[in-house]
Formats: structure tokens, C-alpha cells, sequence
């Protein structure tokens, strides 16, 4: 498996992110512990989480992701060959990016992970109340007592990133070294126009979430029909328009010259952009997790790329 690096940290990852949002949420322990072995046995490395994950759920309180995930990483035993990241600010109980709330959250994080320390550690959205010196310097503390290694911002702005760099670099603060966006076949112009310059110029990692639109971009979803008792169909709806159908047709039609599965072509035009070190995708079964990871062997070529920009331009 090859391998990339975090920004210029010397974090090394495949090229794909497990994503454990769906942990406690759409799967339970048990299947979550055979999903996340199959992920390892792939050759993959980098699964991400976040302490709010699924206080959405109804009877969940937050933290339900985090808690099987350091179950399996006890059962895992092999902690030191995985980058793991978690997120800070959106916990019902731990909202913000106050130094204090951050010093609370990552030890909650921490015992549920069952786990001396965080690889990557993201602040999951900007939090305009709290000054940003204020929020690097907790970070600050955190890495020098060897709890986080380095960290992410998500859900940020390129102009906020930009202030945060400079800021750090101004007071010798630590640096936001990976940015997590919302980016896929769909989800480009926010991404493309603001935060890739940003990344590029700065020498930063893309780790994209929602790379499969929710599952959109999987070809499961082909009309409202399809979206009934899905716990994602209110979102997924939205990209069931003419521009939504032209890129499953792009994506159907590179799948089927090169083999593949749609799904796996997706993650593929991800893996290819330049910006990006590695796109995040969930699973809820084995049988997914073999198909997404069939994402980082293909190489698409360029006249596959062109088929997908034309159609998601």
C-alpha cells in the first residue's frame, strides 16, 4: 500500500479515511468490529471520528463512535500502525473551542478511544465567539504533553485557515496542518474556488468528507423511490436533478470500461486530485469496505477524468 504525508507532518497515510460516523449510528459494535478489521486487512490505516458522533441518533448522547472504536482498538492491539483523528466542538456537552472546553473534550475523547494520544485532532467547525490564539494555544498545551500530534480544522473557511497560519507563525502557536471540507463529484465549487488554493499554497492535507455525496455518487440512489426508510434520504434528495444524473452516467460509464464500481470511481477522481491526500468514505458492511478500497488500485486515466469533470462541471 502506498503511502502519503499529512501536510508537511510526518504523519504517513493511505490514501483512503474510514469514516466512523456511521459507528453507532447505522452499525452496531459487532459489525463495526468486522467492518474496521476488514479495513486494516485492506492496508488502510487512517479512520477519523469525531466526539459528536451519533448524539443525533435518538437515545445517544455523543461519543457512541469514539467508544467502539477503542473497543476494537483493544481487541486491535496495533495502535501504533493506525493515524486516528477526532474532532473537538460539536458535542452537546462539549460545544466550542474555549481553551477549557478543549482540555475537557480531548480527555473524554481520549478514554473513550481508550488511547494515551490523538494522531489528528480537528476542530470540527470555526468557532467565531473564542479568539483563535486562544484555541491554538490549548492545542499547544495538548502537543506538548504528547496527547494530540498535530492538528486539522474543518468545516473553516480559506480566509479563516489564512488567519489562523498567520497567527501561529506570528506567536509560535502550532499550525493547522490538515483541513477536512465537505468535497466530491458534486460538492466542488466551494472547495475548488476557497480552501484548494489555500491548501496548495501552504503545503496543507485534504482529507474530504461526504467523498460518496452520502451515498449518492454509489449509483444506489436513482430516484425518490430508492431514498424510503434511508437514514440518509432527506439529504441525498437534493442531488436527484439533471446535473446529479449526468454525473451518475459519467461515473456508470467510466465504471463499466474500467471494471469498477461507481462508487469506487468516485473516490478514485479524489484520490487523483492533486490537493488531496485522501478522501474519507464509511461503510456499513465488509462487501463496502472491499469495494472502496478497490478505489486506491485504480488509476484513472485521463480521458476517464475528463468524462467526470465534463459531467460535474
Amino acid at each position: 500500500m502506498h503511502t502519503r504525508r499529512v501536510g508537511s507532518s510526518d504523519l504517513q497515510v493511505a490514501p483512503l479515511v474510514f469514516g466512523g460516523n456511521v459507528i453507532g449510528w447505522t452499525v452496531d459494535e459487532a459489525t463495526s468490529f468486522s467492518i474496521l478489521d476488514a479495513f486494516a486487512d485492506a492496508g488502510l490505516n487512517f479512520i477519523d471520528t469525531a466526539d459528536v458522533y451519533s448524539a443525533w441518533m435518538p437515545g445517544n448522547q455523543g461519543g457512541e463512535s469514539e467508544t467502539i472504536i477503542g473497543k476494537w482498538l483493544a481487541k486491535h492491539g496495533k495502535r501504533d500502525r493506525l493515524v486516528l483523528s477526532t474532532k473537538v466542538g460539536k458535542h452537546p456537552r462539549r460545544k466550542g473551542l474555549s481553551a477549557g472546553n478543549i482540555q475537557a473534550a480531548v480527555e473524554d475523547s481520549l478514554r473513550r478511544l481508550q488511547t494515551d494520544y490523538i494522531d489528528v485532532y480537528f476542530s470540527h467547525e470555526d468557532d467565531p465567539d473564542v479568539p483563535l490564539a486562544e484555541t491554538l494555544g490549548a492545542y499547544q498545551q495538548l502537543i506538548e504533553a504528547g496527547k494530540v500530534r498535530v492538528i486539522g480544522a474543518s468545516n473553516y473557511s480559506g480566509a479563516r485557515v489564512l488567519e489562523a497560519l498567520d497567527l501561529a507563525q506570528r506567536y509560535d502557536l502550532p499550525k493547522y496542518l490538515l483541513l477536512q471540507p465537505e468535497y466530491n463529484l458534486y460538492e466542488r465549487a466551494v472547495y475548488e474556488t476557497d480552501l484548494e488554493p489555500v491548501a496548495v499554497a501552504e503545503r496543507l492535507g485534504v482529507v474530504p468528507y461526504y467523498g460518496l455525496a452520502s451515498g449518492f455518487l454509489t449509483g444506489k440512489y436513482r430516484s425518490r423511490a430508492d431514498l424510503a426508510n434511508r437514514a440518509r434520504g432527506s439529504r441525498v434528495e437534493r442531488y436527484l436533478n439533471e446535473r446529479g444524473f449526468l454525473i451518475l452516467n459519467a461515473l456508470d460509464e467510466v465504471a463499466q470500461r474500467r471494471d469498477a464500481t461507481p462508487a469506487a470511481v468516485a473516490l478514485a477522481w479524489l484520490i487523483a486530485r492533486p490537493s488531496v491526500t485522501a478522501p474519507i468514505a464509511s461503510a456499513t458492511s465488509v462487501e463496502q469496505v472491499k469495494s472502496l478500497a478497490a478505489a486506491v488500485h485504480l488509476m484513472l486515466t485521463d480521458a476517464d477524468i475528463r468524462t467526470l469533470d465534463n459531467a460535474s462541471a
